[in-house]
């Protein structure tokens, strides 16, 4: 058993608690890490304030890098030592999502009516003698934690973790949305709304699928010169318009955008998303989390004409395939992730990192 510093959820809408927790050795097919990196994501904050509903309490934290310390019995694709990134939608090779070509969400990934434990049914970790849930299989705001070995993957020992935890979550999940769910194609048009670390990454996405027009949608306009600086052509914010959103972007391309992207998780601005993609062969994907419990009522007629509303979870990527490649990727200078990175904080001052987070910062 590990003691470590871990930043413990205790209850809703309450701040981070940094605490001494023992973190269980890796039972068989199971990988203990010592977390280097964190990335800071929406997600996690939606479990605090309830709008992704999961048992407390819980260790969140989805979006990082480190290095392994331990492996279980039976682990042989990964030794201590190793550099790797834990991944919220694990690989298992097995399911029918893992088999098909056209999926990635693993039968395995513990999205949803989130149990919060191991494939066991138990969990890693426990603080004053109190059993502390896991969040989707990760739980990365902690020195060490402990996922099943279809939940890692191994990377280039070369690469800075304090920059490639973005591919564990962000960074990935807004550019495979681009290019792989929505497949963006040289010469279209793209509307992405949210301007946040996943949308700028789906602004990145889609520069690089050769889109020529990419408006970013934002209520807050000091995210704008971020999101031209990595490809957005126009920004536009629906606070500066008395009429519907939606209508501004048709008026702006004549006849809707070609792709949109929801990157907020919330649902107006999801159905806003499908109402300015083109009628007939626009395509509006869903990357943000939907609130719990929140339902869209739609005309159908906007589907019925051909557009298409797809989901996207982590991009539409194999995830213990892709990693490593996206990382790769990154080491050859593929893509940029510095500009996606605005604060570099101790992880003392996580609460800090979530206030700027909820102040747009």
């Amino acid at each position: 058993v590990i003691k470590c510093k871990a930043a413990v959820t205790w209850e809703a809408n309450k701040p981070f608690s940094i605490e001494e927790v023992e973190v269980a050795p890796p039972k068989a097919h199971e990988v203990r890490i010592k977390i280097v990196a964190t990335g800071i994501c929406r997600s996690d904050d939606h479990v605090i304030t309830g709008a992704l509903v999961m048992p407390f309490p819980i260790i969140l934290g989805h979006e990082a890098a480190g290095i392994v310390e331990s492996v279980g019995e039976g682990v042989t694709s990964i030794k201590p030592g190793d550099k790797v990134i834990p991944l919220f939608v694990p690989q298992c090779g097995e399911c029918s999502s893992c088999l098909s070509t056209k999926g990635n969400l693993c039968s395995r990934s513990d999205i949803g009516p989130a149990g919060g434990l191991m494939a066991d049914g138990t969990s890693r970790f426990t603080c004053k003698g109190k059993t502390i849930h896991h969040f989707i299989g990760t739980s990365t705001f902690t020195e060490y934690t402990v996922v099943h070995e279809t939940a890692v993957a191994k990377i280039d020992s070369a690469a800075p973790l304090e920059k490639v935890c973005l591919i564990g979550c962000g960074f990935s999940t807004g550019y495979g949305a681009a290019v792989q769910t929505a497949k963006v194609e040289p010469g279209s048009t793209c509307a992405v709304f949210g301007l946040g670390g996943v949308g700028l990454s789906v602004i990145i996405g889609c520069k690089a699928a050769g889109a020529s027009r990419i408006i970013g949608v934002d209520i807050n306009s000091d995210k704008f010169a971020k999101a031209k600086e990595l490809g957005a052509t126009d920004c536009v914010n629906p606070k500066d318009f008395k009429k519907p959103i939606h209508e501004v972007l048709i008026e702006m391309t004549g006849q809707g955008v070609d792709y949109s992207f929801e990157v907020i998780g919330r649902t107006e601005t999801m159905s806003a998303a499908l109402a300015c993609c083109q009628y007939n062969y626009g395509v509006s994907v869903i990357v943000g989390v939907p609130p719990a419990a929140e339902k869209i009522t739609f005309d159908p007629m906007l589907l019925f004409t051909g557009r298409s509303w797809k989901g996207s979870v982590f991009g539409g990527w194999k995830s213990k395939d892709s990693v490593p490649k996206l990382v790769a990727d990154y080491m050859k200078k593929k893509f940029v992730l510095d500009p996606l990175i605005t604060h570099t904080l101790p992880f003392s001052k996580i609460n800090e990192g979530f206030d700027l987070l909820r102040t747009g910062k």
